[in-house]
């Protein structure tokens, strides 16, 4: 676990240095999800740099495509890309717009940021390895505010009507939205664990969404589900590991420049710390 442990700090640590090379950005959900995608990227799924469309790789979607920093800045860890191509968030020529877009940027698999939408692609490519004889698997990650949007249930409904257990959701439910906290702005009345569930998916509930041994003992136990599709409740913290966000939720975020240098040493010397254990 150490290893992935140092992995989520890395990309902490380069997620904040992507969204500050713009200044401003949606670092809330981004560093929420640093744990996740360590695990995902770190300890489970078959990817090739080398080979980013490989037929046999396991996917990554991000239906909270706002997120694509946390995404950036995992890949470029992994090697899809030098590091520094990325500190070209959203300008003009990048690769590295603020939403992810399979056609810009190595690694990513699927063009998300109509919220909603990325988790119905998601469930197609599970389709389509299905029915190719594929072993892959699927992850897709939804934001609880996201939730709101009609469409994921549709998706939902269909992934487990044709019993996609190769597909895995991981639901990063931090409780804030754009316009604030989601029991405010549209509650999910008893849960989206309990939505899920309704909709026919083996349901796992990950009470600190931040803690990379819980996360990985529960992809451990998707993967040993079969005949339904998996959803994993991630019960993050906006903006985790980040000084000025940490403590607001900040949806997104445009702080002054001496706030991103504390925020960066910060994240760093956390980085130094765990490498020190």
């Amino acid at each position: 676990m150490q290893e992935l442990r140092v992995f989520a700090q890395e990309i902490r640590v380069e997620t904040l240095k992507i969204i500050h090379s713009l200044g401003r950005g949606h670092v809330g959900g981004s560093m929420g999800m640093a744990d996740a995608m360590a695990v995902l990227y770190g300890g489970y799924m078959k990817v090739d740099p080398q080979n980013p469309r490989w037929e046999d790789r396991d996917w990554c979607i991000l239906s909270k495509g706002h997120a694509g920093p946390v995404a950036y800045a995992t890949l470029g860890l992994k090697g899809f890309y030098p590091m520094e191509a990325a500190y070209t968030l959203n300008q003009p020529g990048t690769d590295f717009p603020s939403h992810t877009d399979r056609t810009k940027t190595k690694g990513v698999d699927l063009t998300t940021g109509s919220l909603g939408q990325g988790i119905s692609e998601a469930v197609g490519a599970a389709l389509g390895n299905k029915l190719d004889g594929r072993d892959s698997h699927v992850f897709v990650v939804v934001g609880d505010g996201e939730a709101d949007e009609g469409q994921v249930w549709e998706a939902a409904q269909f992934a487990a009507h044709y019993k996609l257990d190769h597909l895995i959701c991981l639901v990063d439910n931090n409780e804030y939205q754009l316009d604030g906290p989601t029991d405010v702005v549209m509650s999910h009345g008893k849960g989206l664990g309990a939505k899920f569930d309704a909709f026919g998916w083996n349901v796992i509930d990950v009470k600190d969404g931040n803690d990379v041994e819980e996360i990985y003992d529960a992809v451990g136990e998707a993967y040993k589900t079969e005949g339904k599709p998996t959803c994993i409740v991630l019960n993050t913290i906006k903006g985790k590991g980040a000084t000025f966000a940490e403590p607001t939720r900040a949806h997104s975020s445009e702080p002054k420049e001496e706030q991103w240098v504390e925020a960066i040493a910060f994240a760093e010397k956390q980085l130094a710390e765990i490498k020190a254990k």
